[in-house]
């Protein structure tokens, strides 16, 4: 059994209209919302094995706050495949993970990782910015995770109903 935790990058600026897309920073709102986020996985003992991010700042800061205030205390892996990724690109990055890892967070953007969300739930479902979807995948080996591999979506956390 392996676990999923989705998370749409926390809220971003668009005060620098001048900044290109993978430059935006955090609001202040989703500086807030990333750290609560992470109380809320370390109340609950979801700490992940591995953290995979998004190169975009937005997405690196989202991280950063995140995994400070939930513990995880080993290297988030970014990588610039998650930029705007489509689920193939999601698919590609988590059949390269090491088995040993149970749970695996991937911090990305919309709309890919709704698309992703929908094709292993089946489900429609919103990922506002900061919300985490949990996911459990009856498979053993990340390698083997595909399109036809049904997930069961356990939560959606969004950061209003904390």
């Amino acid at each position: 059994m392996k676990k999923i935790f989705l998370m749409r990058h926390a809220k971003s600026s668009w005060k620098n209209s001048k900044l290109p897309d993978h430059e935006r920073p955090l609001k202040k709102r989703g500086q807030k919302n990333a750290k609560s986020m992470g109380k809320f996985l370390k109340a609950k003992k979801h700490v992940p094995d591995i953290v995979l991010c998004s190169t975009a700042e937005r997405a690196v800061q989202t991280a950063n706050i995140l995994t400070k205030a939930c513990g995880y205390d080993k290297e988030v892996i970014y990588t610039d495949k998650l930029y705007m990724a489509e689920p193939s690109n999601i698919f590609e990055i988590l059949h390269d993970q090491p088995d040993k890892a149970k749970n695996i967070m991937i911090i990305g953007h919309n709309p890919g990782m709704e698309a992703f969300l929908q094709i292993l739930t089946g489900k429609v479902e919103t990922l506002p910015t900061a919300s985490i979807a949990y996911l459990n995948l009856s498979i053993k080996k990340w390698a083997n995770l595909n399109q036809k591999v049904e997930a069961k979506l356990k939560k959606l956390w969004r950061p209003k109903d904390l």
